[in-house]
């Protein structure tokens, strides 16, 4: 039996899915049953449908033996649990970012589903309509870097606005290369997974060849800050947490096997954000 329980936004949680992973990663032709238990997190939804597809891809059977009633309505709502042939129930309250697993050829459809259920919420802060179409391309360049570099099949997102607690938490997840090889394979380098995601997170730093960028989560590093929120990023084996107090990484026990985003919004913000350069053009923020 493979139990999950009290999964959140917090390291040791991602850690254990990573030990999840660890423990059913050499399974072939088996049924992988699954329970979920105590609390998790619905945004996460995206890390654990990568994972469980990964031991799908090796033939294996996956079954949920047990699944707390309140995980269980939450999941389905955002519609996870549809995916595992359960029947989805009404969001009546709207605090679901629908759980989405995409092709990389989607990525039209993710730019549309970014920019209506998860930047037209209008829990966020007030934004100019310049600065959330900057957000929607920093979002997208996710995307786009898992769409290129990965070599991912599918990219896995969902996100969930916990009212209670004045936040939206957004989760883009691939199954690909991660950063570590992605950094090292472009300029024969011998980082770390730790050091290759804190060199990606730095202004203007990219892996793409003779194109401009980086800037995405650069930007987004700028916006969590002003805003107060965070965020997290989960590659093979290594950590990294961003927020307003701090900036800090370790490594897992164990990898992941792809790369997870997660973003933090807060939603008690009352500011109201606007690009500086829609005042001063040599500035960003």
């Amino acid at each position: 039996m493979s139990q999950i329980s009290n999964i959140d936004c917090t390291y040791d949680s991602y850690q254990r899915l990573v030990s999840f992973y660890e423990e059913q990663k050499d399974k072939w032709f088996e049924t992988v049953n699954v329970e979920l238990r105590g609390w998790f997190a619905a945004n996460m939804s995206a890390a654990l449908g990568a994972t469980l597809d990964i031991l799908q891809d090796n033939l294996n059977n996956i079954e949920f033996s047990h699944i707390d009633p309140a995980i269980e309505t939450i999941l389905l709502k955002n519609e996870f649990l549809t995916y595992y042939g359960f029947s989805k129930i009404d969001d009546n309250y709207r605090t679901t970012v629908r759980f989405k697993k995409l092709k990389t050829t989607d990525g039209k459809h993710f730019s549309q589903y970014v920019k209506e259920e998860l930047l037209g919420r209008q829990e966020l802060p007030q934004m100019s309509p310049l600065l959330k179409e900057k957000m929607a391309e920093a979002i997208y360049e996710i995307f786009v870097n898992a769409q290129i570099h990965s070599n991912t099949q599918y990219i896995y997102t969902c996100g969930q606005f916990y009212p209670k607690e004045n936040k939206i938490e957004f989760t883009i997840v691939d199954t690909g290369i991660g950063f570590k090889r992605k950094v090292n394979e472009r300029f024969g380098s011998n980082l770390s997974s730790v050091q290759a995601i804190q060199w990606a997170v730095k202004d203007k730093s990219t892996t793409k060849e003779g194109i401009t960028g980086g800037i995405g989560l650069a930007l987004l590093k700028e916006f969590i800050k002003l805003n107060n929120g965070r965020m997290q990023i989960a590659s093979g084996d290594g950590f990294y947490q961003f927020d307003k107090l701090q900036e800090w990484a370790k490594p897992f026990k164990g990898s992941f096997p792809g790369t997870i985003v997660n973003l933090q919004f807060r939603t008690d913000d009352h500011s109201s954000y606007i690009l500086k350069n829609e005042v001063d053009p040599n500035e960003i923020f």
